[in-house]
């Protein structure tokens, strides 16, 4: 059933938990080993442990370096967004971001150091400094593969792989309290399985589109879910699509051209080779004046250029995106790659605080499900790790503080039973409604945006 405890088998699924959470990506991971280890914890995942994007990121994670950063920190983080920013967020994000680093690094995390032992930190776009930790190109790999390893030392965490939440269970009379979910096991079996919270960490939308730099099966489950309960969204439509993309007529996901390219120097060129955009603008910035400049020349691409610096930097610095490119037939060190934009993250998404909780009762949601505001209307480069955890972190803290103030409350089973209180239909079925759900809700928030990116996107 899954490789974290070969042994476990789905029919030990008890009937309550204390918690469920839902996604093995870096918030959900970073929640679950956030609680003490006599807390009772099913982690589900729709595919493999992990198949999250936090493991695709490649960039790094952005940490106040010292306290005379912070004023330059907060206003890059608020100028990228356009200064519709939760304030409270992005303070809470930036002050607790060196407590977030030391608690990787004690997780065995390593990032890139100079010889002298100091962090070699690095630059992205709209960033005024450099103060980004990374591992290579494969930040989010090193930091989940970690937290993966963590959680299978944890004997009261259960994880169930290629395990679908198809539902939320609220109470029955009010409905005003989330119960648990309604999941859909591998042998396509329908449960009901009950908590005292449940903790979204599904990630975004970007399987719904036909050019995103996701995984297929992150398609944006919770937030339709979400809208059938009458649990608030925020923003659900503050989409961010990614300048650069491996360009490829191939289906599937496309690959992370990071902007930590950009970042060390790569530039951004047209099919004449003119340059036409400070690569260092704002992501969404940067992805309009693609767009322009490919419409403008009738083709469906452009082309990142970083030969002009020595071959063994850009092997070194990256590894990862050279070999990739070589796959494709491209040389990182010789030639222009053609790049296009692609949708990448979703700064909208459930509408919670700055602990984590919805407008339904006991139903938390972190990382990039959750909308606090902290990235406005579009992310700082590397903010969105460093925001999971953080935010991941809190919730499993007001989780915590929630159960002891009720811990006069017996924790007590309820019987396991198939759901006959959801709609069971078949996946294609309910991929259709739920896309459907958030396609109509991203129109209603803003039309040009749909017409120009989501219409006919998959």
């Amino acid at each position: 059933m899954t490789n974290v405890r070969k042994e476990y088998d789905c029919n030990m699924l008890q009937n309550k938990y204390q918690v469920i959470v839902v996604g093995t990506g870096a918030a959900g991971l970073y929640a679950a080993l956030s609680f003490p280890e006599d807390t009772q914890i099913l982690m589900i995942t729709k595919d493999a442990i992990q198949n999250s994007d936090s493991y695709l990121a490649q960039g790094g994670i952005s940490v106040l370096k010292d306290e005379e950063d912070y004023a330059s920190y907060f206003e890059d983080t608020m100028r990228a967004g356009h200064y519709e920013n939760n304030t409270e967020s992005v303070h809470v994000m930036i002050e607790s971001s060196r407590a977030i680093i030391n608690k990787l690094l004690g997780y065995g995390v390593e990032f890139d150091c100079y010889e002298d032992g100091s962090f070699a930190y690095t630059r992205e776009g709209a960033h005024s400094t450099y103060r980004i930790l990374r591992h290579d190109d494969m930040t989010g790999k090193e930091i989940t593969s970690k937290l993966i390893m963590q959680v299978k030392k944890r004997r009261n965490i259960e994880v169930m792989e290629y395990t679908t939440m198809i539902d939320l269970i609220t109470n029955s009379k009010t409905s005003s309290v989330c119960e648990g979910i309604v999941i859909e096991e591998s042998s396509g079996e329908i449960k009901n399985v009950y908590a005292d919270a449940v903790i979204l960490a599904t990630g975004g939308i970007g399987g719904l589109f036909q050019n995103s730099t996701n995984y297929s099966h992150i398609t944006g489950d919770s937030f339709a879910i979400a809208l059938r309960h009458n649990v608030e969204l925020q923003d659900i439509h503050y989409i961010q699509i990614h300048p650069t993309a491996l360009y490829t007529k191939k289906k599937g996901r496309k690959f992370l051209m990071s902007e930590s390219l950009r970042g060390e120097g790569g530039v951004l060129l047209n099919s004449k080779g003119e340059r036409f955009v400070n690569e260092l603008l704002p992501r969404d910035v940067v992805t309009a004046a693609i767009k322009e400049e490919m419409e403008k020349e009738g083709t469906d691409h452009v082309y990142l250029n970083i030969s002009h610096l020595p071959e063994d930097i850009i092997i070194k610095r990256f590894p990862n995106i050279y070999q990739r490119c070589l796959e494709e037939g491209y040389d990182l060190t010789k030639e222009p790659i053609p790049v296009a934009p692609a949708q990448h993250y979703l700064m909208g998404g459930i509408k919670v605080d700055t602990e984590g909780a919805t407008t339904l009762k006991n139903l938390y949601a972190v990382g990039e499900t959750a909308c606090n505001g902290v990235h406005g209307a579009n992310r700082l480069a590397s903010n969105s790790l460093l925001e999971s955890l953080v935010f991941a972190e809190r919730a499993a803290g007001k989780i915590i503080k929630e159960q002891q103030r009720e811990n006069n409350v017996e924790f007590q089973s309820q019987e396991l039973k198939n759901t006959v209180e959801t709609q069971v239909l078949d996946d294609y079925k309910r991929y259709e409604l739920f896309r459907q759900l958030i396609w109509k809700e991203i129109k209603r928030e803003d039309e040009t945006f749909y017409v120009r990116w989501c219409n006919n996107a998959s």
